[in-house]
């Protein structure tokens, strides 16, 4: 099920900044294999490429919706970004400074910038730290605040803003629900006044009533605070209505970006539309056509020759099997990697 959210009129057009000027973020050919050791001397015969060449940009106040199905690498993608896993290649640059060349201190300053909100609002939190300091580590750690007066104001502050009630401080991770949990995460990460964070499937593990309230606080905060989110999920009715664009990943690469009102209206890549026809529809009177991929995700130890989606395309050709497909332009900031040409690529 999916959650509904309505309290806002959704943000389904191109970035705040309309592309202009260098972005906050820049991704370019990230890579992350993780080496397959057998042996006695655990020599190297393999490696999982989890993360294979992903090119991303995202500017300042913009949400770029990452999804795909379980395992295409969208969550060690964005911690690669964050080097929260140290990337194997590629270049990630932020605000203008090299995130993957800096050296300890730099990369600590650089992080107080640079925030992540995890999948599981418990095992995320410290079970044995109260709210109080789980909230006010982060300032305390980067000298943000002096005195046990301004942290204590400085947290309650930061609760007030996730919704919650600060007179909470002192109690602990277990006592609180799923949805309160992860509020005191984003309290966690809005801590350090952020520009960037990266959404970690922030919602999957809530209540669908509890989604629609989480989603609208995010984007309240992205509003009040300019923050550009990097939102990976894998339920598309979420992504439509928070992000401004979308990228589509598989088997650890790109396959297909654009505006999410054009990526939802005109898929240009077999793979994006065959997620679009999962998308529950409200209207009853409207049936749409479903489309089951055959087979199963291959092994990215192992990724298929050519296309990496041939095995399971249902518009594939022999050229799919045996040659990298091209990075086509379907539209203004509108791209996909795919051999059907726009004329010929389905549409949702």
């Amino acid at each position: 099920m999916t959650a509904h959210v309505a309290t806002h009129a959704g943000t389904t057009g191109a970035s705040p900044t309309g592309g202009a000027g260098a972005p906050l973020l820049d991704v370019r050919g990230l890579r992350k294999h993780f080496p397959v050791r057998k042996g006695l001397w655990s020599r190297q015969v393999g490696a999982v490429k989890a993360v294979d060449g992903v090119d991303l940009h995202l500017a300042e106040g913009e949400t770029l919706g990452l999804v795909g199905e379980s395992g295409c690498g969208k969550t060690t993608a964005g911690r690669s970004i964050l080097r929260l896993i140290e990337p194997t290649g590629g270049s990630v640059h932020f605000d203008g400074q090299d995130v993957l060349g800096a050296r300890p201190d730099a990369l600590r300053a650089m992080r107080r910038h640079m925030q992540i909100i995890f999948q599981d609002p418990y095992a995320s939190l410290n079970p044995r730290m109260s709210v109080a300091d789980i909230v006010g580590e982060g300032l305390v750690v980067h000298g943000l605040v002096s005195g046990r007066a301004a942290l204590a104001d400085a947290v309650r502050d930061l609760l007030v803003k996730v919704r919650l009630d600060p007179s909470c401080v002192n109690r602990y991770p277990h006592e609180f629900s799923g949805g309160q949990r992860q509020r005191i995460g984003i309290a966690r990460a809005l801590s350090l006044r952020p520009k960037f964070i990266v959404c970690d499937e922030a919602v999957s593990a809530l209540d669908v009533s509890i989604q629609a309230q989480v989603i609208n606080l995010l984007m309240d905060l992205r509003d009040e605070f300019g923050l550009a989110y990097l939102f990976v999920a894998h339920d598309l009715s979420v992504v439509r209505h928070i992000s401004h664009r979308v990228a589509v990943m598989y088997l650890g690469k790109i396959v297909e970006t654009g505006a999410t009102a054009d990526l939802f209206a005109a898929p240009k890549h077999p793979y994006t539309n065959a997620l679009l026809s999962a998308v529950p529809v409200a209207d009853p009177r409207r049936r749409r056509q479903r489309i089951i991929l055959r087979g199963d995700v291959p092994s990215p130890k192992n990724p298929p020759p050519g296309c990496p989606f041939h095995t399971r395309c249902p518009a594939v050709m022999d050229q799919c099997r045996t040659e990298v497909p091209p990075l086509r332009v379907a539209g203004e900031g509108h791209s996909y990697v795919c051999h059907l040409p726009p004329e010929r690529a389905p549409l949702g």
